[in-house]
């Protein structure tokens, strides 16, 4: 069984499984390209300027930094990216994220009083927003970067709404 239904009760289904917005994503993917490109330049630039004694180790720095930049700008902000979950059920909404260290949230769908979202232009532009989830006694809890935060908002309401009729 895979994640998320490893997670789910056995009479619980699923009914939405997302990573937050690709946009996200962005920064990390123009860090690595412009990372690249500013190395591969260097590496050309010691390949005909340095005697050939002194390329092997100025090669060998621009590649380390390289590496580390990469690593520590790309490499885990993708793994974060990938493991954070926004999951919805037929009795709960989960939260879950975390790399080495994980946490988690789930709110059962009987304690949600209100949901709404909030949209940007930018956000409109991108098909993304942000979620808010009220209940009676806790503060409002906000998710940022759903993908399709309309959908994600209408799935809610119908789960919730339908719930409190029945």
């Amino acid at each position: 069984m895979a994640y998320p239904e490893d997670v789910l009760a056995d009479d619980e289904e699923l009914l939405l499984h997302r990573h937050p917005h690709w946009r996200g994503m962005v920064v990390p993917a123009s860090i690595l390209l412009l990372a690249t490109l500013i190395a591969g330049f260097l590496a050309g630039l010691a390949g005909h300027r340095l005697p050939v004694g002194a390329q092997a180790p100025v090669l060998g720095i621009i590649a380390l930094i390289w590496v580390v930049l990469v690593l520590w700008r790309c490499a885990v902000p993708l793994m974060r990216w990938r493991s954070t979950h926004f999951i919805v059920t037929s009795r709960r909404v989960l939260v879950r994220e975390g790399v080495v260290t994980h946490s988690g949230l789930d709110i059962a769908l009987s304690r949600v009083s209100d949901v709404k979202f909030r949209r940007g232009l930018l956000d409109r532009m991108l098909g993304t927003g942000t979620l808010i989830l009220s209940s009676a006694s806790d503060e409002p809890l906000e998710f940022d970067d759903i993908p399709d935060v309309q959908q994600v908002h209408a799935l809610l309401y119908r789960e919730v709404f339908d719930r409190s009729w029945r």
